[in-house]
């Protein structure tokens, strides 16, 4: 049969197992092969003639029905083939799919995934494109999304034994706060929040308050706005929270003091940043790109397919050019900062030796040692206000009134865009009646039984991390309320 396969240009990713084929026709099962397509089962939401990649939650559950086959008594004899059809953007997204659940499950390097989807008579795959309107100046392939996940699997932004789809479906919907975390306790994307909560023309818009509870619950110290000021900052910062203004015009890249700054914040903040423009995607998507290359030595291509992922429509026109540019200079700022990180542990850990070193001479020394214990203290004082100093005088962002944003931007036309979707599964399909709730109106997803999924597909095992990352076992998984409140991503 795997004659037959490779003839069809099907590609092998488990020997005589599992494997992936184009086809022009929907085929039948037989005695000895059992066909799976999820073609028509995930689909992308686009926004203009955006076409994928397909969100987490998707890639979550494509994984669970392919683990659920592989595990099935009734057809563990037979052949797997996941199949797509020659409609070259749903082809890419499969590709992805499959591609995905080779590195996360079958740990094989994207590169190594990649060569198996051109293998035998398969054709290169078509790049997915942005969210903008007008022509494309920036290809994301199929293998930089697969870079991408395999980036931040590493480094813990992904775990599927503690993943909740519905809860990642219940809050990116606009009516329930449109919220996605793209590093896990640590940087939440959003839109901006509204004077007050209220249903406008069908649209639904929530006030800061509303967010209070899952801030709260999520450990979101501080929130960063880059839009238009729309709401009175005072009022996050009266509940507790932090909250920075960082202005930029709707569609542009932001000035290297706006990108300090915004790094500032996310590096001095104690809890989880949540950051916001209009519509939580272009502007939003940049910055968060800008903080994955320097702290985690993403590639520009690699940050803009994660975030994608997590955040579809991310990252738009010029701004994803704009961090291939600035990808470079920021890996070096993040080399800095490590080095400055380790100085400073170095120096605290020879501090700890010396204050070791000074309660021994306590326990052996006489009064004849005084002077030199004193010394000893003097030097140790000395120490304590080491630190990595990258503070800014103050909060620097363009001034909104003398840039005019003229009729609809961006940001709006693509939240609108996203307000009207319809609701895509039962657990997300009561529209929130805002009128009649009170301004803390972000509900959580109804509570539903959750039967675990055996996820590996050869054990029972609990999926590991690669031991390449220090941090990843600092990171609390993704998009589980009750983790979020404990330790936040680690920087190094």
């Amino acid at each position: 049969m795997a004659e037959e396969y490779e003839q069809a240009g099907a590609s092998e990713f488990i020997k005589d197992r599992l494997y992936f084929a184009t086809l022009r026709v929907k085929p039948k099962n037989t005695a000895n092969t059992h066909y799976f397509s999820t073609d028509d089962e995930f689909l992308y939401e686009s926004f203009y003639a955006d076409f994928g990649p397909l969100n987490l939650a998707m890639l979550y559950r494509y994984c669970c029905k392919l683990n659920k086959k592989l595990k099935s008594f009734t057809i563990s004899r037979k052949k797997l083939v996941y199949y797509t059809s020659y409609d070259q953007k749903k082809r890419a997204n499969a590709a992805v799919l499959i591609g995905a659940y080779a590195v996360i499950y079958l740990k094989r390097s994207p590169e190594d995934a990649y060569r198996t989807l051109i293998s035998g008579n398969n054709t290169g795959y078509m790049p997915f494109r942005d969210a903008a309107v007008g022509e494309c100046s920036f290809n994301l392939t199929v293998l930089d999304c697969l870079q991408g996940i395999r980036k931040a699997f590493q480094h813990g932004f992904l775990d599927f034994d503690h993943f909740s789809a519905e809860e990642y479906e219940h809050y990116e919907r606009v009516e329930n706060g449109d919220m996605n975390w793209i590093i896990p306790g640590k940087i939440l994307a959003f839109s901006s929040p509204h004077p007050r909560s209220k249903i406008e023309n069908g649209y639904p818009l929530h006030s800061p308050e509303a967010y209070f509870p899952y801030f709260r619950q999520n450990n979101v110290t501080a929130v960063v706005r880059l839009n238009r000021k729309l709401y009175d900052g005072r009022r996050f910062e009266d509940a507790g929270i932090e909250h920075h203004d960082l202005f930029f015009l709707d569609g542009t890249t932001p000035s290297d003091l706006i990108i300090r700054r915004f790094l500032h914040v996310c590096e001095s903040a104690e809890g989880a940043v949540a950051v916001h423009c209009k519509a939580g995607l272009g502007r939003t998507g940049t910055l968060i790109g800008c903080y994955l290359m320097k702290h985690f030595r993403f590639t520009a291509a690699e940050a803009i397919a994660w975030i994608r992922v997590c955040r579809p429509g991310s990252v738009i026109g010029p701004q994803q050019n704009f961090l291939e540019e600035k990808q470079h200079s920021l890996w070096v700022q993040g080399d800095v900062h490590r080095s400055k990180q380790k100085l400073v542990q170095q120096r605290l850990s020879r501090r700890q030796q010396l204050q070791q070193q000074q309660q021994q001479q306590l326990h052996t020394s006489d009064s004849v040692e005084g002077g030199k214990q004193e010394a000893m203290s003097r030097l140790l004082s000395s120490m304590d206000d080491l630190s990595i100093n990258t503070t800014l005088c103050k909060s620097y962002s363009l001034d909104e009134n003398n840039c005019k944003e003229t009729g609809l931007t961006q940001g709006d036309r693509l939240k609108a865009l996203k307000g009207k979707r319809p609701p895509r599964s039962v657990s997300s399909s009561s529209r929130l009646n805002l009128s009649k709730t009170t301004p803390c109106s972000i509900l959580p997803p109804p509570k539903s039984i959750k039967v675990p999924l055996p996820l590996s597909p050869s054990s029972t095992k609990k999926l590991i991390r690669s031991s390449s990352s220090s941090s990843a076992a600092q990171i609390r998984s993704p998009f589980s309320l009750s983790l979020f409140s404990t330790r936040p991503a680690l920087i190094h």
